[in-house]
């Protein structure tokens, strides 16, 4: 269990425009990752070191943004201005998180521009929709083509704000909180309003960026 990604859902000015606002302060453009079919979303990305990505994304005017629960979160919070979505937890087993969720694994791909076809399986986004602290679960079917690939290793996680309860994400995922952060700051504050990410802070060849 890892850090795998952290969501960014565009806000009202759309996903390019976003982008480019967020890469402005980072100091590096966002990638054009393409379309999630399934989900009636698609994203920009940014590799960061240590197999992890920000991922900046959009519902698309398609029936499955309505329908699937992932593209349900990112119409809602883009809806309320745009903002951090949550965060995703890599795994190899999904077997454990099945049985404990009761529910199945739905897949999910895009292709990217260059029509490369990344692939992989989640679950827990409607755990995400109902306390935004919890971040969901995803087992990549394409792992040499994860996300993080070409991150030059000057752009990193440094540390999130999560307004939550880190006892109530440990009963979530199954074992302790530190297990998939053991490489990323952590700062835990007090929920005032809807819990979830705060602020991620990014090290970069110019410093540290809080977003």
């Amino acid at each position: 269990m890892r850090l795998d990604h952290i969501s960014y859902a565009a806000g009202p000015d759309g996903l390019a425009a976003t982008a480019e606002r967020i890469g402005g302060l980072l100091g590096r453009e966002f990638l054009d990752g393409g379309v999630h079919p399934r989900f009636g979303t698609r994203n920009m990305v940014l590799p960061l070191s240590g197999g992890t990505y920000l991922e900046i994304v959009e519902a698309l005017d398609h029936p499955a943004s309505d329908k699937a629960p992932f593209g349900q979160a990112v119409k809602a919070r883009s809806a309320n201005g745009g903002g951090w979505l949550g965060w995703v937890v890599a795994i190899d087993d999904l077997d454990a998180v099945e049985e404990r969720l009761g529910r199945e694994a739905v897949p999910g791909n895009r292709h990217r521009p260059d029509g490369t076809e990344l692939r992989w399986l989640q679950i827990g986004v409607n755990g995400l929709i109902g306390d935004p602290q919890l971040p969901f679960f995803i087992k990549w079917l394409t792992p040499e083509l994860h996300p993080s690939t070409g991150a030059d290793g000057t752009y990193s996680l440094a540390c999130l704000e999560i307004a939550g309860d880190p006892q109530r994400v440990s009963e979530w995922l199954g074992e302790t909180v530190e297990a998939p952060l053991e490489d990323v700051k952590v700062e835990w504050v007090a929920p005032n309003g809807t819990p979830g990410i705060m602020a991620v802070q990014v090290q970069t060849p110019a410093g540290l960026v809080r977003i």
